[in-house]
């Protein structure tokens, strides 16, 4: 697809710690409606790379696009960019939401209240419809049962669920998961993929960071595998884990299938 028709565009991202490169000039595209999951052995840089997308981390060089903003940056003179004040940053990031590892609820809110927080102090939606759209989201993850819980009452699934809710009340054009079940007891890991299968189904923009390759079959509509801050191999989820043609992709394969 051309450029102008992918939602979330990435071009030469690089991003260093100190002396260790982490990212090796990422580019990449991903459209409207689809799912890409990022696979590959934990230090590949894939957490780093989501984090760079909604400006957590801001990268050395490059530039992302989401829709038709440059993140954390305007281009106030040809080929000169300037980085956006906090402010300007953080009204961008309402485009992205993001579901981490640790579900990041605050302990002396409620349920309803963790979910209707952003919308509105960021959003500035009157209490009623965020409200109103807090509860809708709490029933499409199933947990209206629980919205005036604290979090210290809920399970880690049920957190989770909480968060996924807490990142979509505020409508994101893309929902970013960095290994949203890797802290979750196993049994509580297929009610959160549920609820992402369903997003999926639905045609919610995902970048999914994971180690579970059965969500990776079943809802994503394409692999990357990383190693060492670069792509090594992406395409459809049968051409990559049934079929991968590069040898790293094999050796991790051969480790988690």
């Amino acid at each position: 697809m051309a450029d102008r028709e992918a939602l979330i565009r990435l071009r030469n991202i690089r991003k260093s710690f100190g002396e260790n490169t982490v990212l090796h000039g990422i580019d990449l595209d991903v459209h409207a409606g689809e799912v890409l999951c990022l696979i590959g052995a934990s230090g590949s840089g894939k957490s780093t790379l989501l984090r760079c997308i909604n400006h957590l981390e801001v990268p050395d060089s490059g530039r992302i696009y989401v829709g038709d903003h440059l993140m954390g940056y305007e281009e106030r003179t040809p080929g000169r960019l300037h980085e956006l004040s906090r402010r300007k940053v953080a009204a961008q990031r309402t485009e992205v939401g993001m579901v981490f590892q640790h579900f990041n609820l605050f302990p002396h809110l409620t349920v309803l209240e963790n979910i209707v927080e952003a919308p509105l102090r960021v959003r500035k939606l009157d209490k009623s419809t965020a409200i109103a759209t807090a509860r809708d989201l709490l029933q499409r993850v199933g947990m209206s049962h629980k919205e005036n819980a604290y979090p210290r009452q809920l399970s880690g699934g049920q957190q989770q669920r909480v968060a996924i809710a807490r990142g979509l009340a505020m409508r994101p054009k893309v929902m970013l998961f960095d290994e949203p079940t890797s802290a979750l007891d196993p049994e509580l890991v297929g009610e959160v993929l549920d609820v992402m299968t369903g997003l999926a189904r639905d045609g919610m923009t995902m970048i999914v960071v994971t180690h579970e390759m059965g969500f990776a079959r079943e809802a994503g509509d394409r692999v990357a595998f990383m190693s060492d801050g670069m792509i090594l191999e992406m395409g459809t989820p049968t051409q990559v884990l049934s079929n991968p043609v590069h040898e790293r992709t094999r050796a991790f394969l051969s480790k988690v299938l």
